[in-house]
């Protein structure tokens, strides 16, 4: 099959430290390859693939200052999409719905994964005025917020990585991890407050991003000075395995309906179980006393903290294997490629 791969460029693919779904769009495009597929990914220049790299720009977006319009080469990546489009038997978008007008009536096969939220007011509407456009949603719970919306779902994939990428750490450490990022939304000022009442040290690894900098300074900077607090700042894949594996758990209390959590499924393939509130889609990822523990509050993190310490790290690393590799989630892509590319010619043969 000849696939095309459109990923957002504000990071590198896969990016350098941060970035969820250039990570994804990353390890979808390398096993599409592993597969056998003819795959094309349109990324920034600085991105590293096996598949035919077609870069819209020399470097990221975050990291060339001198780009303030950052929908413009966006604009122009979906028109090179168009200008190649002979090539491609399906097209996948991974840049929100900023090519949805100019897909409209091409008869391309295409599908989009919107990878973020989907309870904002201004995105019913927008969904609303393309019924026809196919969407993959990354959770269940990310489409409760349209269930009355008439939405063209494709299916549902949930996230997975490569399964070699962690090693499992069969060795349990002796402090909570959280990964991340510093915002209300991720809760790194409860995740303190519960590893302060349970009197265990906190290792807080997460980047700050400019909208988010008052919430820093005025919130979480304050109690970066409690006794067991130690903040690394943003690091990137490689450190990862030691952090999340050397942790006793991942704890993610999260105050926001997560369309998925990468970092839950990260800490798994380290063996490293995971206490995460019941948000979004932590019910889809998280098996309750296998791979950690769903809780409602502050107050049942506590208490699943005195029990994850007994918890099975090889079981916790089975569990990602079976339902959380990246092979998993390129085969669940291909089933829906194949199911598009049916559709589109059952259309064809209609009109003929």
């Amino acid at each position: 099959m000849r696939i095309a791969q459109v990923a957002p460029l504000a990071e590198a693919v896969p990016p350098k430290l941060y970035g969820g779904t250039e990570r994804i769009v990353s390890y979808l495009t390398e096993e599409l390859v592993a597969l056998g597929h003819e795959v094309t990914l349109f990324a920034s220049g600085d991105s590293l693939t096996s598949a035919e790299l077609e870069p819209m720009l020399p470097q990221a977006i975050r990291l060339d200052p001198s780009i303030r319009d950052a929908t413009a080469p966006h604009m122009l990546m979906v028109q090179r999409v168009l200008d190649l489009a002979a090539r491609f038997d399906v097209v996948h978008f991974h840049i929100d719905h900023l090519h949805l007008p100019a897909m409209r009536g091409r008869g391309l096969p295409f599908v989009s994964t919107f990878h973020g939220r989907l309870d904002l007011p201004e995105i019913q509407p927008l969904l609303s005025a393309f019924p026809d456009a196919p969407f993959i949603s990354i959770s269940d719970s990310q489409r409760r917020p349209l269930h009355h919306v008439d939405v063209n779902w494709a299916g549902t994939v949930l996230h997975g990585i490569p399964q070699d990428l962690l090693p499992f750490s069969p060795r349990q450490g002796g402090y909570i991890a959280f990964l991340g990022r510093i915002s209300p939304e991720k809760g790194p000022d409860t995740a303190i407050r519960i590893a302060q009442a349970a009197g265990i040290p906190i290792r807080i690894a997460a980047k700050v991003d400019r909208a988010d900098q008052a919430y820093f300074e005025e919130v979480v900077q304050p109690m970066l000075s409690l006794p067991g607090v130690e903040f690394i700042g943003e690091i990137n894949e490689a450190q990862k395995a030691e952090f999340l594996g050397n942790a006793l758990c991942l704890l993610t209390p999260i105050a926001w309906p997560e369309p998925f959590g990468l970092v839950m499924i990260e800490a798994m393939a380290c063996g490293t179980p995971v206490v995460a509130f019941n948000r979004g889609s932590v019910p889809e990822v998280i098996e309750d006393d296998v791979s950690g523990f769903i809780v409602e509050d502050e107050t049942g993190a506590l208490a699943a903290l005195k029990k994850v310490q007994a918890m099975d790290r090889a079981r916790v690393r089975q569990e990602f294997e079976a339902r959380f590799t990246a092979r998993r989630m390129a085969e669940d892509h291909l089933a829906i490629y194949r199911r598009l590319l049916g559709r589109e010619r059952t259309t064809i043969l209609r009109a003929v």
